[in-house]
């Protein structure tokens, strides 16, 4: 049975780190939109191409060759999964992730995936763009302090130095920027299964998403 989980959320939430967990209980594709557009952003940074350089970021975006091997993401034969995850990142993805041309194209290859195989795909337009037919939406999220706070400690573990109110504000910030832009705003698809994880750990939140799939299954 070929089946399409969507999983989407604000930033920090912990979508992609219970969507890993689901797709290998399951054996889904996992497939981390946030990633592909954190990885046209790293690209584009590294090429000194701005946000209102369409033209030349629909050229780079054209040239990318963008592949998962579990969870790591592949760009051009590199690995760029550390990489994406750096603050410098973090706080310029949704400049670039609004641009309605890089969306339009990297929503093209989600939903060609998508077509091939079972898939978990998690970000923040997969229920109400991306998988509109999905078989399961959720909708998770959490307390912009409680996401702060995750951050937080996911960047001390690197040993990478950070501010706890730098990020909670960036997150502050990132919650707006992704739920007024024009193209394809962050929203609750209105047949999404909402998800508070601000109180409850990433085993808690997998063992209540799982029982929907099995739901299904049986």
């Amino acid at each position: 049975m070929k089946m399409s989980i969507a999983i989407d959320g604000p930033a920090g939430a912990g979508k992609s780190t219970i969507a890993k967990i689901v797709g290998e209980k399951y054996n889904l594709m996992y497939i981390n939109t946030g990633a592909m557009y954190r990885a046209v952003t790293l690209c584009a940074m590294n090429e000194g191409i701005n946000p209102d350089q369409v033209k030349e970021l629909c050229e780079l975006v054209d040239s990318l060759e963008m592949h998962f091997e579990k969870e790591n993401l592949i760009v051009n034969g590199v690995d760029v999964t550390s990489e994406i995850t750096m603050p410098l990142i973090s706080n310029n993805v949704s400049k670039y992730a609004a641009i309605p041309e890089i969306r339009a194209k990297l929503v093209e290859l989600q939903r060609s995936i998508s077509k091939k195989y079972s898939v978990i795909m998690d970000g923040r337009d997969i229920g109400t763009v991306v998988l509109i037919n999905a078989d399961l939406k959720f909708f998770l999220t959490a307390s912009a302090e409680e996401r702060a706070r995750r951050r937080y400690e996911e960047l001390r573990t690197r040993e990478i130095e950070v501010d706890y109110e730098t990020i909670l504000n960036d997150i502050i910030k990132r919650d707006y920027m992704d739920t007024h832009r024009e193209a394809d705003p962050l929203t609750k698809a209105a047949d999404a299964i909402e998800i508070n994880s601000s109180n409850v750990d990433i085993n808690g939140v997998v063992d209540i998403i799982s029982t929907y799939i099995d739901g299904i299954l049986n």
